[in-house]
């Protein structure tokens, strides 16, 4: 099977590269960047053909593609290449704004091609234990969750509204949004927020604190930042608490690590040596592809989610919950 990627611009691009090199019988076969320089050097790094022209890139052949570009613009690339007969992999978060998303959710259904979302926490192994363990009633009704999803802030881009459609909060409220609506296959009914601007990003927010109603009842809080500083051992966190009538649950999905010490680079680093969440977004596409059926992170999970986010938006600025 021959994978093309559609830009490096998210840092994510190099590890879905890493996972394809890692598959049988798959091959990263083509790389369009319209940065040049970018492109060459990712090219080089994991010997694929470049195409600064998209048209070229999208004649190749090429049974799917990942989009890693600037969140806005999703929809361009994921309309051109499901035109294309494409089937697409693409970034969280969906889109910057829900018109987009149901364009790209539309375009894939008419032209018959897969449309998978990058939310790789579903494949930390701790995550989906908690799942099977929801499954099995472990904690009996479930009343409340909390989750955190913290981490550094990227720069560049990220914090251009235009091209991220805002800072932390898109950012790092996504993942946990898509995990609560899979463990409690729920949707979210109500969205309480506060956004600011407190570990020195500019123009831009870089935390949030949301509240969430879901439809059957649970309450959910949320705290998605970049509040770790450079030298923090990890890019961040993936927490989550499940309070239920019967029981407690608290994951927290990197603990699987071993701390380093050295006199090179940062003096203390976490070391995680558990299974990689990349590979196994990666693995679950190609088998998607494969088997022709649904995806297992669909379009509309990738919507649902984004709703949310700016949802969260909305309330912070009305200072009042917004109802979806």
């Amino acid at each position: 099977m021959n994978i093309g990627i559609i830009s490096f611009a998210h840092m994510h691009a190099y590890s879905y590269a890493s996972a394809l090199k890692k598959l049988p019988g798959v091959r990263l076969s083509a790389i369009y960047d319209d940065e040049e320089e970018r492109g060459k050097k990712a090219a080089e790094m994991f010997g694929a053909a470049y195409d600064r022209d998209l048209e070229r890139f999208l004649h190749r052949d090429l049974q799917a593609v990942i989009v890693c570009s600037e969140n806005s613009r999703h929809r361009y690339f994921v309309e051109k290449a499901a035109k294309a007969k494409k089937h697409i992999l693409c970034e969280k978060p969906i889109a910057t704004n829900l018109e987009d998303a149901r364009a790209m959710i539309e375009v894939c259904e008419k032209n018959g091609v897969i449309l998978q979302i990058a939310f790789p926490v579903r494949f930390l192994e701790p995550i989906a234990r908690l799942k099977k363990m929801i499954q099995e009633h472990r904690f009996g009704e479930i009343i409340a969750i909390r989750t955190t999803n913290r981490g550094q802030n990227p720069g560049g881009w990220f914090t251009d509204k235009r091209l991220s459609g805002g800072g932390a909060v898109i950012d790092h409220t996504v993942h946990m949004v898509d995990i609560m609506r899979w463990y409690l296959g729920k949707e979210v009914k109500e969205v309480y927020a506060q956004t600011g601007t407190v570990f020195g990003a500019r123009g831009i927010d870089d935390a949030g604190l949301l509240t969430l109603t879901f439809e059957n009842g649970v309450v959910a809080s949320h705290d998605a930042s970049w509040s770790r500083n450079k030298n923090f051992p990890t890019w961040g966190d993936v927490t989550i608490e499940v309070l239920g009538t019967e029981g407690r649950a608290v994951v927290d999905a990197f603990k699987e690590h071993v701390e380093v010490f050295s006199d090179r680079g940062k003096p203390f680093i976490r070391d995680f040596y558990g299974f990689d969440m990349d590979y196994g977004l990666i693995r679950d596409f190609v088998q998607c592809v494969r088997e022709g059926r649904e995806p297992s992170i669909t379009g509309y999970d990738g919507l649902k989610a984004v709703e949310v986010a700016l949802a969260a938006y909305e309330s912070a600025a009305k200072k009042a919950p917004v109802l979806l």
